[in-house]
């Protein structure tokens, strides 16, 4: 365990700076574009897969190789700086490699990870398939099922999974399925569906108010067959686990609630990112825009609400790399992860639409990028948890109650 800093090393601030410069030469002169098509950036990613930045390579070295946890929301911040639709196109794959990581034995990790993202010659996609129709923060509410077939050693699921990046359109999905409903959430478990396994396929793809060049989509399993070594963890150790809860002794967080965990900073590092890039370009608007013969940052009411823009996005900042810090160093105490996240989706709500603000007029128009980054802020309130349960997670936390 290394001593607590938020002190980022010369390596970090050369991917920083690497990044940056990604997002700034090749993801933002193209996100009005992708916006408008409501497609996946295919080419875009494609340039990421070609320097490195889209790989299970950088994730592993942003995430296993760092003692501080710092790497990914320094990067992830700087490429949704550039825009949170191509940001999410090229990041989406990374919560179906967590999952894989989050449930899956060294092996499984090896063979599938990987998988997720292929190469710039062949590029590949991850979904992780977990909220549903009727449930997506309840996650006790999840109905898709996962059926035993001792004879074959194979499971079949069946179900509909709902709000999926890279839904359907993805080589490898990570789905989260109802092995025992008697135990509610703590009777799930984490599967593997491999490329061109029959029987899934995509539902309706949503036509979203923001995020608009990632790829969401419901993902349709009927009777989807999957053998064995699928199961992430592996059946001794889902047996193992489910006696455990049902003898009444705890067991480990749900499925699901692992993922997220561990991507809680860095969702809260997509925020901020997203709110940066409205405060920067509002700041220098207010700069160059005059009325009444002086520029608006001379007027207060002006200049005030960029003295608090600049002061909140540094504060949901501390919070983020805190809480990406004490996660990786299993120090989580007060459900910091959900502290970031709910401070950053605020913040990054706020922020965007205060931009719009200060452009006024310019501002509601889609000639200016502002209108956008507030439309793809206001996800991070919502998904991965929404506003309300980051908080009733606090809550639950510093109270130590369980509160409904």
């Amino acid at each position: 365990m290394t001593d607590f800093s938020l002190k980022l090393s010369d390596d970090q601030i050369g991917i920083q700076s690497w990044v940056h410069g990604f997002a700034e030469d090749v993801v933002r002169p193209a996100a009005e574009e992708w916006d408008e098509k409501e497609e996946f950036p295919y080419p875009i990613v494609r340039q990421a897969a070609e320097i490195g930045l889209y790989g299970w390579e950088f994730m592993a070295e942003a995430m296993s190789n760092d003692p501080t946890g710092l790497t990914m929301p320094v990067a992830i911040e700087e490429l949704f700086w550039g825009d949170a639709g191509i940001g999410m196109a090229i990041m989406g794959s990374g919560l179906a490699a967590a999952g894989i990581l989050a449930s899956g034995s060294r092996d499984q990790v090896i063979e599938w990870v990987p998988q997720c993202y292929g190469d710039p010659q062949n590029l590949q996609l991850g979904a992780f398939c977990a909220s549903e129709p009727d449930a997506g923060s309840d996650v006790g509410g999840y109905r898709l099922s996962a059926k035993y077939n001792e004879a074959t050693d194979e499971w079949v699921l069946n179900g509909t999974k709902a709000w999926i990046t890279n839904g359907g359109i993805a080589d490898i999905h990570v789905v989260i399925a109802v092995v025992d409903p008697e135990l509610g959430s703590k009777g799930h478990a984490s599967f593997i569906v491999p490329p061109n396994t029959p029987g899934l396929s995509q539902g309706q793809k949503y036509k979203k108010h923001g995020i608009r060049a990632s790829h969401t989509a419901e993902v349709v399993l009927e009777d989807v067959t999957v053998p064995g070594r699928c199961l992430l963890g592996g059946k001794e150790k889902l047996d193992e686990r489910l006696a455990r809860v049902r003898e009444g002794k705890r067991g480990n967080a749900q499925a699901a609630m692992q993922t997220f965990e561990a991507t809680r900073p860095a969702v809260a590092a997509q925020a901020i990112g997203v709110a940066r890039a409205a405060y920067e370009y509002s700041l220098e608007y207010a700069k160059e825009r005059h009325a009444f013969g002086r520029p608006i940052i001379q007027n207060q009411g002006i200049a005030f609400m960029l003295a608090d823009m600049a002061t909140e996005i540094d504060a949901a900042r501390m919070l983020a790399w805190r809480a990406a810090w004490l996660g990786k160093n299993g120090q989580f105490e007060n459900a910091e992860g959900s502290m970031a996240k709910l401070k950053a989706g605020r913040v990054s709500t706020w922020v965007t639409e205060r931009a719009i603000q200060i452009l006024g007029g310019y501002g509601y128009t889609r000639e200016y990028p502002v209108e956008r980054w507030h439309r793809d802020a206001k996800i991070h309130d919502i998904f991965e948890g929404t506003e309300q349960i980051q908080q009733l997670v606090v809550s639950r936390a510093i109270s130590g109650i369980r509160i409904e």
